[in-house]
Formats: C-alpha cells, sequence, structure tokens
C-alpha cells in the first residue's frame, strides 16, 4: 500500500476517540458492557450515538470488527438524524474510531481517508488547525465512556467533565456527568477510603438544570440519603416513580434508596420490576441479591426463625449472586456476597471454594484484597470458629497500608480477639507478638514496643521479637 504506516499510525494516536483514551479491557467484563449498553439504547434513545461509538469500541475489543463498523453506521445515521446542520462537529468520534477500526483489518486506505476527514474538519471548524479537537461535546463522551469502564476511571471522567463546563457551565448533560462522577468519587472514598470530596451541591445543579433526568434525581435523593435527610430525598424517589415508573436506571437506584431504609420488601419488588425489563443487568441481580440475603438475616434473628422461608431467600441470594459473577468476573465483591451467603446456609465447602477463587486472583486492587481479607477473617472466626486463621487474614488486611472501612473493621477485630486471649490468662508469647505486630502495622509504635518487650521476656529467644524491637527502637 503506498500509505505508509507509521505515519498513519502517528496520525491515528492524535485523534480523539475510544481508541485513544486508554480504556482497559481488564477493567470491564465485555458481555456484560455490551448488555448495558444495549439497554442503554433501548431505554435512552436520545445518547444512542454515544451508545454506537461505544458499542464499535467494545465490538473491536471483542475481535468483530465487522460488527464494528454497522455499528458507526448506526451511529453516522443518529447524527444526520440529530445533527443535520453540524455533521462534522459531531462526528469526529465517530470518524476516529472509523479509522482506528479500519486500520486493525489492515484497510490503511480506508483508515486514512477518516483521518483526513477529521483532520479537514478540525481545520474548517477551529481557528487552531494543529491543536487537538478542543469540543466540549467530546470532553463529555469521553467524561461518559470512563464512567462506564468503573472505577479506575472516576477522577479523569470528573475532569472531562470540568473541562466540558468550562465552555457551557449552563449544559445540563455535562453537568449531570461531572454530577454523577463527583457521586461515585464520593462512594468510593467512603467505601475504600480516601478524601471525601461532597457531591450535593454538583447533584442540586444538575436537577436544577434538568429536572427530567431521573438519573440524576436519584442520585441526589441517594446523596441526601447518605447526609441523613431521608425523608427528604425519599420525596424525590416518590416523584421520580411517577414520571418514570419503567425506566431501569431509575429503578435501581429507587430499589437502592429503599434497601438502606431497610424497606427491603419494596426494594425487591421494585428490583424485579426492573429485571423483567433488562434481564441481563448484573447490578440488578447483585442488588437482588443483597436483599434476599438481607432479609434472609433479619429472619434468622426473629424469636421463632421460619426456616424454610429462610432456605428459600438464602437460594434465591445464591442464584442471583452467581448470575453477577458469572457474567462479570471482575466483580470482585460479589464473590465475598456469595461465599457469605453460603456461610450463613451452612454450606461450609461452597463458601470456602469461592474464597479461594477470589484469594487467587492476581488482579485486584489494593482495598479489594482488603475487602476479601476482612471478609475471609470474618468467616474463619464466625462461621469456621478458627481463630488463628481468622487472625492470619485480618493482619493480612492490615499489611495494606491504605485506609478503608475494611482495614478499620479488621483492626477491630484482631485487636478484640487477641486481648481477650490475653486477659482471660490463655494469651502466649505468640500471642502477645501478633498484638505487637497489629499495633506496628496501626503506626502505634510505643504500643508495638512494649508488646515485644512483654513477648520477649515469656520467649527470649525468639528471633523475630528480637529482631522487631531492634527496629522499632530504632525508628522510635
Amino acid at each position: 500500500s503506498t500509505i505508509s504506516k507509521d505515519s498513519l499510525k502517528a496520525s491515528l494516536l492524535q485523534l480523539e476517540c475510544h481508541f485513544t483514551w486508554a480504556l482497559l479491557k481488564k477493567h470491564v467484563s465485555l458481555e456484560a458492557l455490551e448488555e448495558t449498553i444495549y439497554d442503554h439504547i433501548k431505554f435512552l434513545v436520545e445518547y444512542e450515538i454515544r451508545d454506537y461509538n461505544l458499542l464499535s469500541y467494545v465490538n473491536h475489543l471483542k475481535n468483530s470488527n465487522e460488527e464494528g463498523l454497522r455499528n458507526l453506521k448506526k451511529a453516522e445515521e443518529a447524527i444526520q438524524k440529530r445533527h443535520p446542520d453540524e455533521i462534522a462537529r459531531r462526528s469526529f468520534v465517530t470518524w476516529g474510531n472509523y479509522a482506528w477500526i479500519y486500520y486493525h483489518m489492515e484497510r490503511y486506505e480506508e483508515a486514512q481517508i477518516y483521518v483526513s476527514k477529521v483532520e479537514d474538519s478540525c481545520k474548517k471548524l477551529s481557528s487552531t488547525a494543529h491543536r487537538k479537537i478542543p469540543f466540549p461535546e467530546i470532553y463529555a463522551e469521553k467524561g461518559w465512556t470512563l464512567l462506564r469502564f468503573g472505577r479506575n476511571y472516576f477522577e479523569r471522567a470528573k475532569n472531562c467533565f470540568e473541562n466540558a463546563l468550562e465552555s457551557e457551565p449552563n449544559n445540563p448533560d455535562f453537568s449531570a456527568g461531572y454530577a454523577t462522577a463527583m457521586y461515585r468519587l464520593e462512594g468510593e472514598a467512603q467505601r475504600h477510603g480516601g478524601e471525601v470530596r461532597p457531591c450535593l451541591q454538583a447533584l442540586k445543579r444538575a436537577v436544577e438544570l434538568n429536572p427530567r433526568d431521573t438519573t440524576v434525581v436519584a442520585l441526589f435523593a441517594l446523596e441526601l440519603q447518605r447526609l441523613n435527610r431521608g425523608n427528604e430525598g425519599e420525596r424525590y424517589i416518590e416523584e421520580g416513580l411517577q414520571k418514570t415508573p419503567d425506566f431501569p436506571v431509575f429503578l435501581r437506584h429507587a430499589a437502592i434508596f429503599y434497601r438502606k431504609k431497610k424497606n427491603l420488601n419494596k426494594a425487591v419488588e421494585i428490583l424485579k420490576k426492573a429485571l423483567a425489563l433488562t434481564p441481563n443487568s448484573v447490578v440488578l441481580h447483585h442488588q437482588l441479591g443483597i436483599c434476599y440475603r438481607s432479609k434472609a438475616t433479619q429472619l434468622k434473628k426473629t424469636r421463632y426463625p421460619p426456616q424454610e422461608e429462610i432456605e428459600n431467600l438464602i437460594q434465591l441470594a445464591i442464584f442471583h449472586f452467581k448470575i453477577v459473577i458469572d457474567k462479570k468476573p471482575v466483580f470482585f465483591s460479589a464473590y465475598s456476597d456469595l461465599a457469605g451467603t453460603y456461610a450463613i446456609g451452612k454450606r461450609y465447602e461452597e463458601a470456602e471454594e469461592i474464597f479461594q477463587k477470589v484469594l487467587q486472583r492476581n488482579d485486584l486492587a489494593c482495598d479489594e484484597k482488603q475487602d476479601i481479607y476482612f471478609s475471609y477473617g470474618y468467616f474463619q472466626q464466625f462461621h469456621m470458629k478458627s481463630e488463628s486463621k481468622a487472625i492470619k487474614y485480618y493482619i493480612e488486611c492490615l499489611k495494606i497500608e491504605q485506609d478503608s472501612s475494611a482495614r478499620k473493621w479488621s483492626s477491630e477485630a484482631v485487636e478484640t480477639l487477641l486481648k481477650q486471649k490475653i486477659e482471660s490468662g490463655l494469651g502466649d508469647a505468640t500471642d502477645i507478638g501478633t498484638l505487637g505486630l497489629v499495633h506496628y502495622l496501626n503506626g502505634k509504635k510505643q504500643e508495638a514496643l512494649e508488646c515485644y518487650e512483654e513477648a520477649i521476656a515469656l520467649d527470649p529467644n525468639n528471633e523475630e521479637y528480637l529482631n522487631a524491637l531492634a527496629e522499632l527502637q530504632l525508628s522510635i
């Protein structure tokens, strides 16, 4: 071919599209993502351009480039229908994806045609010919795409929407994206530790700009509930149920609201309705599993627990959690959910098997590992009645230095276990030394020092404690 592959590649890397946004396949389950996009197109037709563009990239990741081209064609048709007066301006991402897919199919002439289309339109539309495409809606499309790829991308998504809002501060779509990213970031910070940046103002603004967007309205209500203003929040949820009674994304958030309010029956009823509309939604299956498991645990605490009903609820929870893991193997918290449910049903071997499956994965983030170590420690302590194994896994969690709820719980659990043993007179040098390690991992050097001295008094030749003590004395 007359086109130089290298110069083509250099031009391709300049494009703004899914192929240049550093979206990694390992962070998503392509099957589950594809399902969500189809559901989205079905229920939110106004975003079909964005959805078809993303779908073409997912097709490419699944090695179906032909299918990718078909979806780009659909994106083009939608652009002609929705933006007949600004086709070029609205086509940059679509053309960029075309160019990349043709490049991967080794159809270099066609790839070059699309690269040229982008470059020419860019020159026509922007005074600065060689600058990257500076249109706010591209930042927004990038932001929404990043949100779809999960928690590793929320910070970048927030920055994209901030950039878009600089040009159009009153744009409802950009505002909704920014608020959503802020809401997700706050949720992450609360679950896993980190700086909590309040998102109430951003959500309130998004609701003012677009009161018809019940997704944002629902997030606003959930945020009010998070701030102990649940009664205020519930009014918004009830309004949303009136406005969009058949919109699964809203229904999912409404169900979470009622679950957190401890109204599990209402949550289940709403989730079933949403699942009937989008039967393959992983998030809905996960939420249903949580509700059934909570109902089972509640009934177990009653005076005369109805065994059969409890069994049935446990079965239902297991059924839904299994679907989640099956459809989305990277949904790591669902493994603990499933294992914990087996444990409640006294099916310990199956619980152990699920824990081992996730403990052996090497693609967990630090905070996900902490969650699993804590859950497994809890399982060992309360279900298997093995304090030694529980202590071992709580400490594994503490060894990961990141602050998180799981780390805090592990710390409290292991301290309580060790102190009970020591104070009841059953503790030996190992227990006192282990408590020293716990203090050390929590940055309490003075307490750690005292524990190691005590352990050495009981076990004078223990290398491990002698070394730890020496190290501590140097650092204090």
